[in-house]
């Protein structure tokens, strides 16, 4: 019989893997109020600029972090959207997700997909850090009228 013992890395690492477990289980259920209440009062928000894509603009706030969710509903088909994780990596307080998106700009009919990175930092069980990147053409193109 092996016996493990726990390191406060691990510890770190395990806080970290259960708070994007609680921010993916918010997102999927679509409920802003868990996700305002995972982002810290600052966070550290970057997504690359975009003009042609209304969702995708600064955010700093937990409020302005936790309604991107509202914004992807409203200018999204919520029915079309989809999003799958197939890595997830975890070193301390920091995660990276990697996975494949895809959806339907509801103004223009047109669809969107390709690849993505999110890196999340969890500081005191808050998100501090979130910086996605994505395929930002297609996402742009598909906003294009």
């Amino acid at each position: 019989m092996s016996v493990r013992f726990s390191t406060a890395a691990d510890v770190v690492a395990d806080a970290t893997r259960a708070g994007v477990q609680e921010y993916l289980a918010a997102r999927l259920a679509g409920d802003t109020g868990r996700l305002v209440a995972l982002f810290a009062e600052r966070v550290d928000w970057m997504l690359a600029a975009n003009p042609t894509v209304p969702w995708i603009r600064p955010r700093s706030t937990a409020v302005e972090c936790g309604e991107q969710f509202k914004d992807i509903m409203k200018y999204t088909v919520p029915e079309d959207a989809r999003a799958s994780v197939d890595t997830l990596l975890v070193d301390g307080t920091d995660a990276v997700l990697m996975g494949q998106l895809s959806g339907t700009v509801r103004a223009t009919g047109k669809s969107f997909e390709g690849p993505f990175a999110l890196r999340l930092t969890f500081e005191n069980g808050r998100i501090t850090r979130h910086h996605l990147y994505e395929n930002s053409l297609s996402i742009a193109e598909a906003c294009a009228t």
